[in-house]
Parts: structure tokens; C-alpha cells; sequence
């Protein structure tokens, strides 16, 4: 690991930690952290924005949405404490990029091993649906989690529609190689962009260089009680990731 590679990254999650920039979800958030759900009344609920966690080397991002209510704004860290965690985690362990199938809590021993875990939001939404301006509030903390992985990463797995536009849009905007027109979003769709070119920042090596976004749906009770997604499907995407960051 380079010397300042987690430090940068830590100095991030203490800047999302304290972001108080959208008055919505902040009382939402806080809200849900003190009413709490039946199952989880004597547990201290987060309630915070939600930093992102995982490998600072990681050649893997994965972009979700958000925190859920429940989930992840409970326990602090994204994707914990919900099923859809649930089914991420054991994907990414069978995968290679987790060391255990279960995210539980922020305690729980769980390590990832190339892959980095975020959302383009960091605070729960509620119904799951953030406004515009939300979306554009916390688009610099995913910005700076970006200038920290482009140089080495060779994946970003988006997790539903929403996270394929918003990753799309920021490269887009970065100048970077996003085909045009993009490509409509569809579990399985992997869209090369090539790093040789930056508005922003110098991507070095600056070559041919070239990462793949793959899109796959979010593994959200909706989809998942559905068969919309199931495991083998799942399993597909992250044995592609797997096959693009060996």
C-alpha cells in the first residue's frame, strides 16, 4: 500500500461523516436513527452520513445507490445490516473479494480484497429517492473517491440504474472515453472508457488505457423477492470483475 494511500482516504470518510449539506436528509436520517424499527430498538442507530470502506489498493470499485434506512444508516457502514448486504457480501466472498460471506456490523471482521465499496448518495433517502440537488451535493465525495482510484482500477461495478447514470455522467463530464450516445443501462452491459484523455486530472499512465464499467441490477429485496435478479446472474458480474482485475 502506498505510504499516503489510506490516510488520503480516511481524511475523506471524516469529510462525509460531518456533511450536514441537505436539510431533507439530514432530519430524515436522524428521524429513523431515533425511532429505530421494532427489531433494532435497543441498538444506537449511526445516523450519519455513510463513508465508503474496503481495500484503499482496490482495482475494483462498486457504486451503489445509498445507504439504507435500516441498514447501513443503522450500522454506519454501507450495505451492513440489510439484505441486500447480505447478498452483495456473499457474492463478493465466492467471488474472492471478501473474506467472509456476512456484514453484520461495523465489527464484524469483515475485510474486502480489492474492491472498495461506495454509493453515490451517503445519506438514506426517503422512499429511496433523492432529489437532484442531493444527488449533485454529494457527487464531490464520489468525485475524490474517483481521483484516488482511476489510476489503478480496472472495474466499476454500478449497482442500478441510478449509480450506472450518475458513474457515466461523472466521467462524461471529466472528459473521459464514455461512448456516445451511452449506453443504455441492462444487468450484464459492460461499457469500456478510456483513461488516455482527462479534463480534470492526468491518469497515469496516459495511454490506451481503459476501464469497464458493468452494470448489474441492484440487489434489492424488489428484485431479488422477484427473480429480477437471482444469484447465478449475480454471480456472473462478479466472476467478470474478477476476470478484468486479474
Amino acid at each position: 500500500m502506498r505510504p499516503e494511500a489510506a490516510p488520503a482516504l480516511d481524511a475523506l470518510c471524516r469529510q462525509v461523516v460531518t456533511c450536514r449539506a441537505c436539510p431533507r436528509l439530514v432530519a430524515w436520517r436522524e428521524q429513523v436513527a431515533r425511532e429505530k424499527r421494532a427489531a433494532f430498538r435497543d441498538e444506537t442507530y449511526w445516523g450519519r452520513p455513510v463513508p465508503g470502506f474496503g481495500d484503499a489498493e482496490a482495482r475494483l470499485l462498486i457504486v451503489g445507490l445509498a445507504p439504507a434506512a435500516h441498514g447501513a444508516n443503522r450500522t454506519g457502514r454501507m450495505f451492513t445490516g440489510d439484505r441486500s448486504g447480505d447478498w452483495l457480501f456473499r457474492a463478493l466472498h465466492r467471488a474472492g473479494f471478501a473474506n467472509q460471506a456476512e456484514a453484520v456490523h461495523r465489527d464484524d471482521g469483515l475485510e474486502l480484497a480489492g474492491a472498495w465499496v461506495t454509493a453515490s448518495l451517503r445519506c438514506a433517502p426517503p422512499d429511496n429517492r433523492p432529489t437532484p440537488e442531493e444527488r449533485r451535493n454529494c457527487r464531490p465525495f464520489l468525485e475524490a473517491e474517483l481521483d484516488h482510484f482511476l489510476p489503478r482500477i480496472q472495474v466499476i461495478v454500478t449497482l442500478g440504474a441510478l449509480a450506472f447514470d450518475h458513474v457515466l455522467r461523472i466521467l462524461r463530464d471529466r472528459r473521459l472515453g464514455v461512448p456516445s450516445p451511452k449506453p443504455a443501462f441492462g444487468h450484464g452491459v459492460e461499457v469500456p472508457v478510456e483513461l488516455g484523455r482527462s479534463g480534470r486530472r492526468a491518469v497515469e499512465p496516459a495511454s490506451e488505457r481503459a476501464i469497464r464499467i458493468l452494470a448489474s441490477y441492484h440487489p434489492s429485496q424488489q428484485n431479488t423477492f422477484t427473480g429480477t435478479l437471482t444469484e447465478v446472474a449475480f454471480d456472473q458480474v462478479w466472476d467478470r470483475a474478477r476476470t478484468l482485475c486479474a
